[in-house]
């Protein structure tokens, strides 16, 4: 036998040896840490809230049947898939007044993420706006549905903060365009969209509701009716930095002519003349409205 030969001998020799004389260990089961035992808690509230859809929370018994029937006319469900909400987004909700939509965002939002309701100025001197903000505290404290929420504010005439600055994922609005031309103009929407853009995170979407005006009618109208033409409503997001990635007809309704007495608050739900051709503008329904998706550059163009 060769010196390799033998030596390789000597040494398996030797490992075996070795592993045959070694005491084999075992450790003994450990209990849980609580943090092991609050993540798993974590990641079980995560499963059993991964298949709660959209359409779930929209059918819950936390929205009332008032508010579920207009659902035909405003298509939550379809509105936010289209804006692409997510239930771990952070997002800011502008002016949720009674909180129809906040209703579906709260409760998909409070496993997961998180919502700005960003409503009527605090110190406010309209009754209206003091009355319908301290409603709003009010609903949201009653049910834990609502505990994803932070309430902040947000005024078209003056610079606020609705969420940290570059925090938000998604920013909300339905049907509030018109209100703040109508109080400031053309420097409201600028304050309305600056503010927005400071708060998304680059990337983050801007979802926009609003009553459309037809484009071949005078900017005029849109002091007084209700009513914001699309392409306003895109030139002044772009003004402020938003690249539109998206328009959908979900909120669609060629039954409007968005040409009446009382502006848009002719139509449901308002119905302002009372009696008088109730029949015929609910046979309209509620107002035409464009649906538009902005986004954040995720880049800053020099």
């Amino acid at each position: 036998m060769n010196k390799f030969a033998l030596s390789s001998v000597f040494a398996l020799s030797a490992l075996a040896a070795a592993c045959s004389e070694a005491p084999q260990q075992t450790e003994a089961p450990q209990e849980p840490t609580a943090a092991v035992e609050e993540q798993a808690m974590q990641e079980e509230m995560m499963t059993e809230t991964a298949g709660l859809t959209l359409a779930d929370v929209a059918a819950s018994d936390l929205r009332s049947d008032s508010n579920k029937a207009r659902d035909a006319f405003r298509h939550p469900v379809e509105t936010l898939e289209f804006f692409g909400l997510e239930p771990d987004m952070t997002v800011v909700e502008i002016w949720p007044g009674g909180g129809w939509y906040t209703e579906i965002l709260a409760p998909y939002l409070k496993d997961q993420g998180m919502l700005y309701a960003a409503h009527f100025p605090a110190d406010s001197s309209s009754d209206y706006f003091n009355r319908s903000r301290t409603a709003f505290a009010e609903r949201i404290a009653s049910d834990d549905a609502f505990s994803a929420i932070t309430m902040t504010e947000f005024n078209a005439t003056a610079a606020t903060e609705v969420a940290p600055a570059g925090s938000a994922d998604m920013v909300l609005t339905f049907r509030n365009l018109h209100n703040w031309y109508m109080a400031a103009g053309e420097e409201g929407l600028q304050t309305a969209f600056s503010t927005f853009y400071t708060a998304l995170k680059p990337g983050g979407v801007l979802g926009v509701v609003d009553h459309r005006l037809p484009e071949d009618r005078p900017d005029e109208e849109m002091s007084s009716s209700g009513y914001m033409k699309e392409s306003v409503a895109i030139a002044m997001a772009e003004a402020a930095g938003f690249e539109l990635v998206g328009s959908s007809p979900i909120n669609a309704n060629e039954m409007d002519t968005a040409d009446h007495p009382r502006g848009v608050w002719t139509l449901p739900p308002s119905l302002r003349l009372g009696d008088e051709d109730r029949e015929k503008y609910l046979a309209i329904g509620e107002s035409d409205r464009f649906t538009l998706k902005f986004m954040k550059p995720t880049t800053t163009q020099e």
